[in-house]
């Protein structure tokens, strides 16, 4: 049978993310969400996820482009002078590359972020990262081991093609060839603790937003198992390009989940909409 995770990067990170995370569910196809315990909005998204049943809540694990849990001065590799999380991912990798960030402090700030949802009581479902950091050599053993001893049974493995969506630049096309090589590797990983993953990812990774017609095509087009499309949602562009500093289409997002025809699309192919909870684990 085919099925579709439509899951909901960054919940927590403002409150108009989280109130199109609610709308998605509601209005939409989206039944996943992966929370962001250093988000500005953590506390609103908690109270959302517990009120809305049937969303599968993972965790954002995030080591770049946010705020960590830790005080700044315990994990003096990972943060600025202003302490806060380096810019991305790009300047994650070069310190990360250079020997200028300790695995130590990784696995102290990521295990403080999961320990800081676990509080709230919600049941995680599965976890991924942002800017899908955890598919980085050495990070990727420290998410599996924190997972696994938290009883987590399912990950993200973000196995982007190449030609998923329009190449507009080169560094496009590297991000795209990049993360898809990586994500070899950490499937590999997975399948020895035992981790399920859906078995196709979708999600267009090089900062483009997914629109009514990439979900059509792709629901025309799904193979059989279970494919993740990844998407960040949100109900007003203004307001979030300028908070996340990041030009992308929130709202475009939001509507190619919500709508009339990628829903009747879904209906028509039977195609059901699920989160991590139902994947089965693989040995």
């Amino acid at each position: 049978m085919k099925k579709l995770i439509i899951n909901a990067d960054d919940f927590g990170r403002h409150e108009l993310i989280n109130c199109a995370v609610e709308r998605a569910f509601n209005s939409g196809c989206l039944r996943s969400a992966t929370l962001m315990a250093g988000g500005a909005a953590f506390e609103d998204a908690v109270k959302l996820a517990k009120k809305i049943s049937g969303l599968g809540v993972g965790i954002h694990f995030t080591l770049a482009n946010g705020n960590p849990v830790l005080p700044p001065e315990e994990i003096p590799t990972l943060v600025t002078a202003e302490g806060i999380f380096h810019e991305n991912y790009v300047s994650f990798l070069k310190r990360y590359l250079s020997g200028k960030i300790s695995l130590a402090e990784v696995r102290s700030e990521l295990a403080a972020q999961l320990e800081k949802i676990l509080r709230t009581g919600l049941t995680l479902t599965h976890f991924d990262s942002h800017q899908h950091l955890h598919h980085v050599p050495g990070i990727v053993k420290i998410a599996l081991d924190l997972a696994t001893a938290a009883g987590i049974k399912s990950m993200r493995v973000a196995d982007a093609k190449l030609f998923d969506g329009e190449l507009k630049n080169i560094g496009q096309f590297v991000g795209r060839l990049g993360l898809g090589s990586l994500a070899k590797f950490v499937a590999f990983q997975a399948r020895r603790k035992n981790i399920s993953t859906p078995e196709h990812f979708a999600g267009i990774v090089a900062g483009e937003s997914v629109s009514e017609n990439f979900m059509l095509k792709l629901i025309e087009n799904l193979r059989e198992g279970t494919t993740e499309v990844m998407l960040h949602p949100g109900t007003d562009n203004k307001i979030l390009q300028e908070f996340c500093e990041w030009e992308h289409d929130f709202e475009e997002e939001l509507a190619a989940v919500t709508s009339p025809k990628v829903l009747s699309a879904l209906k028509e192919k039977n195609i059901a909409a699920i989160n991590f909870s139902e994947l089965r684990s693989k040995s």
